[in-house]
């Protein structure tokens, strides 16, 4: 229900306040979240996602599917049983960091062997990552592969934006901006192959 709130001392203009209950609020804000959004440069694919629910690990997992995704990294609390995933033999991760922060040394480690690792064993894979909306932890791993891959840190934020309006706030704008390079994910003769370092 809509109820006018206030005058803004146009005659033809009102502000509208929505009284609408916390689980509406939640409805909207899911319908608001863009789909899950594909992700690939180089020999890497990778899956943006928000986060699943019980109720909607049914429709990720066929999405997951229709994509190879063999891993799943989930950054946020835990709202799902992994065990739906792991019986169709995709692995969860649980990487949680805060909201709205840049991953701590312990993740962005974690992150690079899972993708040295999986990508050499399975060259055409997919790999998802979720936070709870997928707009901020979740495409900033994704940034540092593709930093890791060649990419300035403007070209994969504009890439992974492109995709999900909104991604990355300005505290991780500036983590990446100073983010380095290690070569972690060098390629070896162009091949669809990691080099291990």
């Amino acid at each position: 229900m809509c109820v006018p709130y206030g005058v803004n001392g146009l005659a033809d203009c009102v502000v509208v306040r929505c009284a609408m209950s916390s689980g509406m609020r939640q409805k909207a804000a899911a319908a608001m979240r863009p789909g899950p959004s594909e992700v690939g440069f180089k020999n890497m694919r990778f899956l943006i996602t928000d986060r699943p629910t019980d109720a909607t690990v049914p429709a990720f997992l066929e999405e997951f599917k229709k994509r190879n995704v063999k891993d799943v990294v989930r950054v946020c609390e835990a709202t799902y049983q992994k065990d739906v995933l792991e019986k169709e033999g995709i692995k969860v991760w649980d990487w949680q960091f805060d909201d709205g922060s840049p991953p701590p040394a312990r993740v962005v480690d974690e992150w690079f062997q899972l993708l040295r690792t999986r990508f050499k064993e399975d060259p055409d894979c997919c790999i998802a990552v979720h936070c709870v909306a997928g707009l901020g932890r979740a495409p900033v791993l994704v940034a540092l592969a593709l930093i890791e891959l060649g990419m300035t840190y403007e070209d994969a934020v504009e890439l992974i934006r492109q995709k999900r309006r909104g991604a990355i706030n300005a505290k991780q704008l500036s983590y990446l901006e100073k983010y380095r390079p290690k070569s972690r994910l060098r390629l070896r003769n162009g091949h669809r192959q990691c080099t291990l370092q």
